[in-house]
């Protein structure tokens, strides 16, 4: 129903209608909460004029959030690492010949 946007350096809340994208520092609440609001001592509430009712949606947010649900739905091509490629998620081997002190699922791979 608003949106509450905060400027520090003022010590000022802003109370205003919905915006229409993200920014930092600002909230959006219902209008239960946008009545209710305080601010700590010594901070000034500034209150823009809200509209009466909620704002009415299009059809054009419907097909965004469609295709959004399809991108985050549709399978990632997930290309394979190279075998002994340097931070492959493959488990290494010891040297052969090589033993070391074994500490759990760890070992102690000595330079040959």
């Amino acid at each position: 129903m608003a949106t509450l946007t905060y400027v520090y350096a003022d010590s000022t809340a802003v109370l205003g209608p919905l915006a229409t994208y993200a920014e930092p520092h600002t909230y959006d609440l219902c209008a239960v909460h946008a009545e209710r609001l305080t601010v700590p001592r010594g901070w000034e509430v500034v209150r823009l004029t809200l509209p009466d009712a909620p704002p009415e949606h299009n059809s054009d947010d419907l097909l965004a959030l469609a295709d959004a649900v399809r991108e985050a739905a549709a399978e990632p091509t997930v290309e394979q690492p190279a075998a002994g490629k340097r931070g492959s998620k493959a488990p290494m081997e010891p040297p052969a010949g090589v033993t070391g002190p074994r500490r759990g699922h760890l070992r102690i791979l000595r330079e040959p």
